[in-house]
């Protein structure tokens, strides 16, 4: 028989399985491109400024889940995050191209809504909180397997290879093989949207 306290501390260890890449006060571990910044707000990340990519620099994820707790000033913010990135991302650009943007936008259609795969692969559109309302994402890395839940409820999965679209606009990803472990970041998408993030967090 299990001893009291290895049943108490239990639960006090499988929270602990989920590591904090943000620690509510300043940008440490986290490097920022492009003109756009991010600020600390009250304890969370904030956009500002223009187009910009601030990644997690300390090192590459995959086979794990990622959670973002965001929210939105507006019902038509964009943001996104990013994950396989093969490489630290010289420019603000480089994550569109090179790795999957999880997409936040709730004005945006099922190819280009919070929790699509940007022009990739689309989500379930319902089920993003209003402006104003913290929005929980988790994403499921694991292989090739892209597995995007929002609010509880899986609204995407995408495999690494199977058919997407064809490439219409230059700003739309590059089509091709992405790695099983990447960098993670997340977006500035413009001047205009603000977009709060008060969780990043990964459990491997």
């Amino acid at each position: 028989m299990r001893p009291l306290a290895f049943l108490l501390l239990l639960p006090l260890a499988q929270a602990a399985e989920w590591r904090q890449l943000f620690n509510g006060r300043d940008l440490t571990g986290w490097e920022m491109t492009g003109p756009g910044r991010f600020v600390v707000e009250d304890g969370a990340l904030k956009t500002e400024g223009g187009m910009g990519l601030l990644y997690y620099a300390g090192e590459p994820f995959g086979n794990c889940s990622v959670r973002v707790v965001f929210k939105t000033a507006a019902g038509r913010a964009n943001s996104g995050v990013f994950i396989r990135l093969p490489e630290k991302p010289p420019d603000p650009w480089y994550g569109v191209h090179n790795g999957y943007e999880i997409q936040i936008d709730q004005a945006g259609d099922e190819w280009h809504s919070t929790g699509a795969i940007y022009s990739l692969s689309k989500a379930i559109q319902g089920h993003q909180k209003p402006a104003g309302e913290w929005n929980t994402m988790e994403i499921r890395l694991k292989g090739q397997v892209t597995t995007v839940l929002l609010n509880g409820t899986k609204v995407n999965e995408f495999r690494g290879g199977q058919p997407v679209p064809e490439r219409k606009q230059w700003y739309e990803p590059v089509r091709g093989p992405r790695p099983d472990a990447g960098y993670i970041g997340l977006q500035n998408h413009d001047a205009k949207s603000t977009v709060y993030f008060k969780e990043i967090s990964v459990k491997r």
